[in-house]
């Protein structure tokens, strides 16, 4: 089972759209897929048709149950999304509460890791969309994944959020003495202003071999797809956007061969 966590600590960057446009990309390539929004405002979980505050139980209850959740009380916690093999692990508001009521307690950094450990054989590909704070989240997310998916809007200021996302990373490795596997990637990309060319180029040049050669555009396409509540490669397969998505999930399972080789 591949996990990845899609992480950013700025907001608007494309982190939701990130997770849907490649669950859904897989679940296409009938892939079994699990997306996990452990993000309080719950975006992807209102993106795939639900109302969080309406589900029966949420990835909320994973972390209130015990620090060894069973498997059938993680199964109880997904639900199947009008998509083919694609489940989800929703959100609700109770996740912004978890810091204080669990942020003292020990071993709570892996909670998630050891309930998606009780379903390996359910799924090929875990998909986890991040809350942008640090904290109890953030750590889970990071703690369970072999790589970590960066969305970095190609504007000035999203790089002072990715510079506080590395910043992150290079913390808990020391902290967990575990090294991030990571890819960058560009998106909200705009050609005709010097804003986002300006910025691809700094990306590169500070980040070398972590950043995806290309880019996710901005496309319109995106927005009609989330309205419709369907992932971009459903409702506009030959968008630009989607083919380039099509692009960043080769690029990722090269990456995962690669590793696994």
């Amino acid at each position: 089972m591949m996990v990845w966590s899609i992480a950013n600590q700025k907001g608007g960057v494309g982190k939701t759209t990130t997770t849907v446009a490649l669950a859904g990309l897989l679940a296409e390539r009938q892939q079994r897929v699990l997306c996990i929004d452990m993000d309080p405002h719950a975006s992807l979980t209102f993106y795939l048709g639900f109302d969080s505050e309406e589900v029966p139980t949420s990835v909320y209850d994973i972390f209130m149950l015990d620090k060894q959740p069973s498997r059938e009380q993680v199964k109880q916690s997904i639900i199947p999304s009008e998509v083919d093999n694609l489940h989800l692990m929703p959100a609700t508001m109770a996740l912004a509460t978890l810091d204080r009521k669990l942020g003292s307690q020990g071993g709570m950094g892996l909670v998630l890791k050891r309930a998606l450990a009780s379903i390996a054989d359910d799924y090929d590909y875990v998909l986890i969309d991040v809350p942008p704070v640090l904290g109890v989240l953030m750590i889970n997310a990071l703690a369970c994944c072999q790589r970590v998916l960066i969305p970095v809007q190609t504007e000035f200021l999203a790089l002072k959020g990715l510079e506080r996302m590395m910043r992150t990373l290079t913390l808990i490795q020391k902290s967990r003495r575990q090294d991030y596997q990571y890819t960058i990637i560009p998106t909200l990309y705009d050609k005709r202003t010097r804003a986002s060319l300006d910025t691809f180029k700094k990306l590169v040049e500070r980040y070398d071999d972590a950043v995806w050669n290309g880019m996710i555009p901005i496309d319109t396409k995106f927005r009609d797809a989330s309205n419709e509540q369907l992932p971009p490669s459903l409702y506009a397969p030959k968008s630009r956007g989607v083919l380039a998505y099509q692009s960043l999930l080769t690029h990722l399972q090269q990456l995962a061969g690669q590793e696994s080789a």
